[in-house]
């Protein structure tokens, strides 16, 4: 089986298929809409052979369904048909989550991703699930308004890094994980990682992609199978 992974982020849209060296992009931004994003993704995927499609998308997933649009997205997210879109079977899940499906080794594992915003997610015994981490208050506004890429801008990188390891030493004192990564574009402005930590990559997202058909025996109902869930529909609208 061929698998089109596809990692949505707030900067720019990746691509990488089975069997292919080297991933393809463009940008998205604000303004980039599910059907728009399909489009591109398709004409810059000519070329490669695939079966099947991962899509990790910024937005809040909970039990496998996308409940929210994206924030740094355009509009018409969580009620789009991807599998119709794309002619073939879909997974979706949250880009954090399968990014951290990618760096997994063992245990419980917590990713935070450093980019346009912040991701995070847990892995625990294989299974991925995203968490909302980036919207809870902190200090005057919330995580993401001190560690997020305005806040690089805002801040500079000096006190911006001192942000980063104020929140990751809590959130590891909070939440007790046995293995932490840090990943997302803005990981490598880090000069030091905290204490604990390990250095993620954006190409583990792909890898992250991948597992979601290859262990999906292992992934449980945490991450949304698109495919799986419009053609099980049709079949019970084909009995009634």
């Amino acid at each position: 089986m061929n698998i089109l992974a596809t990692d949505v982020g707030g900067t720019s849209v990746k691509i990488l298929a089975t069997g292919q060296k080297e991933p393809r992009k463009f940008p998205s931004g604000p303004t980039l809409d599910p059907k728009t994003m399909v489009q591109q993704v398709k004409q810059l995927a000519q070329g490669w052979e695939y079966d099947v499609v991962s899509i990790g998308i910024p937005a809040p997933f909970l039990l496998g369904h996308m409940v929210l649009n994206p924030h740094n997205l355009g509009p018409g997210w969580t009620a789009f048909d991807f599998t119709a879109a794309f002619g073939c079977p879909v997974k979706l899940m949250n880009d954090a989550a399968m990014q951290a499906l990618g760096s997994y080794k063992k245990g419980k594992m917590m990713f935070l991703g450093f980019g346009t915003g912040l991701g995070a997610a847990f892995v625990i015994d294989g299974v991925a699930e995203s968490r909302e981490l980036a919207h809870l208050p902190y200090k005057e506004s919330t995580y993401e308004d001190y560690v997020g890429r305005k806040a690089l801008e805002r801040f500079g990188k000096k006190k911006w890094r001192k942000n980063v390891k104020i929140m990751v030493t809590r959130l590891i004192e909070d939440l007790n994980p046995d293995d932490v990564v840090i990943g997302g574009g803005n990981a490598k402005k880090l000069k030091k990682l905290p204490k604990g930590c390990r250095l993620g990559a954006n190409a583990n997202a792909f890898i992250g992609g991948f597992r979601l058909w290859n262990n999906a025996k292992n992934l449980s109902t945490h991450n949304g199978d698109e495919g799986s869930r419009r053609t099980a529909k049709k079949k019970r609208g084909a009995r009634t």
